[in-house]
C-alpha cells in the first residue's frame, strides 16, 4: 500500500463510515485512493472548508462518534481554524486530516504552505506531523483515541503529500504508544463519599448538568440518580437534553438567558453538585456572587477545569457516568428535599419564559415553541448563534441527549447550516430542525447545495428580523440605541429565490395564522425545506443577566403585559 491507501485502511479500522472532505493539490493522492480503493466510502463534499468542520461537529455531537475532516494544505487548513477552535471549547471529538506540501518544501514558503502545527497547537487537544509513512497507522490510531477519550477534542494530523505517495509494507504496526496520556475515568472512592456526605447534610441541593453528561452517555444513570435523590436539576446551554426538560424537577437552562427558576435555585442552594460543566462566564455571571451560600462539588473528567473559575470544596476528577454510577453503588440514604423541591417547582411555574403574540409579524418565541410541538419534542434541534439560539434553548424543551446542537464556547455564527448537515448524515432516520438568523445564514448558506445533492430532509427556519439581533439588542440596552452596522433592512437577499436556485423547496411566512399550515406542509415534505420566518424585529431575549452582574440583577423576568 501507499500512504494514502494505508490511511484509508486506518479510517476503516477505526469504524469511520463517513468523512467530510474537500480535495486540493496536497490531498489529491488521498482522494484518488478513496476513488480506487473503496468507492462506497462516503465523503460529503461541503462547499467550503468551514462547512466541513462544522458538519463534522454536528455529526460528532449527535452520534458520539468522531467527526473526520479532510482538507488540503494552506488555505484548506486555515479555513478550518474557526471550527477547530469551536470543537475544542465545546469538547467535540474531531480528527482532521490536513494535507501538507511535499516534505522537501516544508519551510521554504512553498505554494499553499502554512505552518499548520504552529497555527493549531493552541486550538487542538493534540496535533501531529507525519514524517515517516510507517508511523501513519500508529498516529491515526492515537489521534482517534485522544480525540474520543477523557475530555474529547479535536486532533489534527498534518501529512505531507509525498507521505501519501510512498509505498510501504502492509504489515506496519499501528499499536498505540501513549504512556503519558492516561485520563482519569473512575473517581476516587473517598471523594464520592464526600459528595454523598455533603448531600446528606444539605437542605437545598441543586444538580447542575453540562455536556459532560451527554458525552459520557450518563443521561439514564442521571435519571436514576434523581429518582433516588429527587432534587432540582439545572442544565447549561450545552447540557440541554442531558435531563428530560419535561420532568417536573427540570428547572431548565441557567445563566445569562436562563430561566428565573433555574437561576434562583442556584442563588438559594446550599449544595451545588456540578457534573460535566466548566463553569463558564455565561453561566456564572459575577463569580463573586455565584451560588453564594453553596458548598461546591465539581465532577469533571478534565482536572484543569476544577477550581479554574469557581472555588471548589469537593473536587472529583472522573467521567460523569462513572461518577454517577459510583454514587449509585453506595448505600441509599433516606433523604427528603420535598419542601425545597416544591419551592423550586413553584418558582419555575410562577416565572416561566414568556412572549407576546398577535403583533404585526410573528413572535419568534411562539414560533420556536410551535415547531417543538409539531415534532413532539423529538427532533434534533440545531441552532446557529444569536437571539434565535437562546429562544431555541428556552422553548424547545428537549427530552433526549444528543438532540440539541449549538456553538457554545466560541459562539460561531455560520455554525448552524453545516452542523445540521452533519447531524442529518449521522441520523438519517431522525427529524432535524435548524434555527438560524438571517445574519448567520449568509455565512454558510452555500451548503444548501449539499442538502439538495444528498436530499437531506433538514427543515431550515430562518428567524428573520432583518438584523444582527443579539448585537442590536445589546446596542439598544447598552449603547444608547446606536445601531452601528447591525440593521439588515434592505441588505438581505431574497432567501426564497436563493433556496430555489439550489433546488431547495422554500416558503415565506409572516402571519401567525399561516404558521400551522406551513409547518404541516414542511414536515410532510421528504426533502430539505427552507422557511423565511418574518418575526417581530424589536423582540429581545429575556430574561437577561447583564454581563458581569449577579443572578439577583436579572432583567425582563416577567411579561410586562401579563394581567
Amino acid at each position: 500500500m501507499n500512504g494514502a491507501e494505508l490511511l484509508i485502511q486506518s479510517l476503516m479500522d477505526n469504524d469511520v463510515e463517513v468523512v467530510f472532505g474537500y480535495p486540493g493539490g496536497a490531498v489529491l493522492p488521498l482522494f484518488d485512493a478513496l476513488y480506487r480503493v473503496n468507492p462506497s466510502f462516503k465523503n460529503i463534499l461541503c462547499r467550503h472548508e468551514q462547512g466541513l468542520i462544522h458538519a463534522a461537529e454536528g455529526y460528532a455531537r449527535t452520534t458520539g462518534k468522531p467527526g473526520v475532516v479532510i482538507a488540503t494544505s494552506g488555505p484548506g487548513v486555515t479555513n478550518l481554524l474557526t471550527g477547530i477552535a469551536d470543537a475544542l471549547l465545546d469538547s467535540l471529538p474531531i480528527v482532521v486530516i490536513a494535507g501538507q506540501v511535499t516534505s522537501s518544501l516544508i519551510g521554504t514558503d512553498g505554494f499553499q504552505e502554512a505552518d499548520v502545527i504552529g497555527l493549531t497547537t493552541p486550538i487542538t487537544k493534540y496535533n501531529y506531523q507525519v514524517k515517516d509513512v510507517k508511523e501513519l497507522p500508529r498516529i491515526l490510531n492515537e489521534a482517534f483515541h485522544i480525540a474520543s477519550t477523557g475530555r474529547p477534542g479535536p486532533v489534527l494530523v498534518d501529512i505531507p503529500k509525498d507521505i501519501f505517495e510512498t509505498v510501504v509494507d502492509t504489515k506496519v504496526c499501528g499499536n498505540i504508544n501513549l504512556p503519558g496520556y492516561q485520563p482519569t475515568k473512575h473517581p476516587h472512592p473517598e471523594q464520592i463519599k464526600r459528595v454523598l456526605s455533603a448531600l446528606e447534610q444539605a437542605q437545598r441541593p441543586v444538580l447542575l448538568v453540562g455536556a459532560g453528561i451527554i458525552t459520557s452517555g450518563a443521561s439514564k444513570v442521571l435519571a436514576e440518580f434523581i429518582k433516588r435523590y429527587p432534587m432540582p436539576v439545572v442544565n447549561t446551554l450545552q447540557g440541554t437534553g442531558a435531563f428530560d426538560q419535561h420532568h417536573e424537577l427540570s428547572m431548565g437552562m441557567a445563566g445569562m438567558h436562563g430561566s428565573y427558576g433555574a437561576n434562583m435555585a442556584i442563588e438559594k442552594c446550599d449544595l451545588l453538585i456540578n457534573i460535566g460543566s466548566r463553569f463558564d462566564d455565561r453561566l456564572t455571571g459575577n463569580i463573586a456572587t455565584f451560588a453564594p451560600d453553596a458548598v461546591i462539588a465539581h465532577i469533571d473528567v478534565d482536572p484543569a477545569e476544577i477550581g479554574k473559575n469557581v472555588p471548589t470544596n469537593i473536587p472529583v476528577v472522573a467521567d460523569a457516568k462513572a461518577a454517577l454510577e459510583a454514587m449509585m453503588d453506595l448505600e441509599e440514604q433516606d433523604l427528603d428535599f420535598s419542601e425545597w423541591n416544591k419551592e423550586c417547582i413553584q418558582t419555575n411555574e410562577d416565572h416561566p419564559f414568556w412572549y407576546n403574540t398577535g403583533q404585526e409579524l410573528i413572535s419568534p418565541q411562539w414560533f420556536t415553541e410551535k415547531v417543538a410541538e409539531k415534532t413532539n419534542h423529538e427532533a434534533i434541534v440545531i441552532t446557529d448563534v444569536g437571539q434565535h439560539q437562546m429562544w431555541a434553548a428556552q422553548f424547545s424543551n428537549v427530552r433526549h441527549p444528543n438532540h440539541f446542537v449549538t456553538s457554545g464556547g466560541l459562539g460561531t455564527m455560520g455554525f448552524g447550516v453545516p452542523a445540521a448537515i452533519g447531524a442529518q448524515v449521522g441520523n438519517p432516520n431522525k427529524v432535524v430542525t435548524l434555527f438560524v438568523g438571517d445574519g448567520g445564514f449568509q455565512m454558510t448558506n452555500q451548503e444548501l447545495a449539499v442538502m439538495h445533492e444528498y436530499n437531506l430532509p433538514i427543515k431550515i427556519f430562518i428567524i428573520n428580523n432583518e438584523a444582527l439581533g443579539m448585537v442590536r439588542q445589546w446596542q439598544e440596552i447598552l449603547y444608547d440605541e446606536n445601531y452601528s452596522e447591525s440593521l439588515m433592512t434592505g441588505r438581505n437577499p431574497d432567501f426564497i429565490k436563493m433556496a430555489e436556485s439550489y433546488g431547495v423547496k422554500a416558503y415565506k411566512v409572516d402571519k401567525e395564522s399561516e404558521v400551522d399550515q406551513v409547518l404541516d406542509e414542511v414536515f410532510a415534505y421528504d426533502g430539505p425545506v427552507l422557511v423565511d420566518v418574518r418575526v417581530e424585529r424589536a423582540e429581545k431575549v429575556y430574561p437577561m443577566v447583564p454581563a458581569g452582574a449577579s443572578y439577583s440583577e436579572m432583567i425582563g423576568v416577567d411579561n410586562p403585559c401579563k394581567e
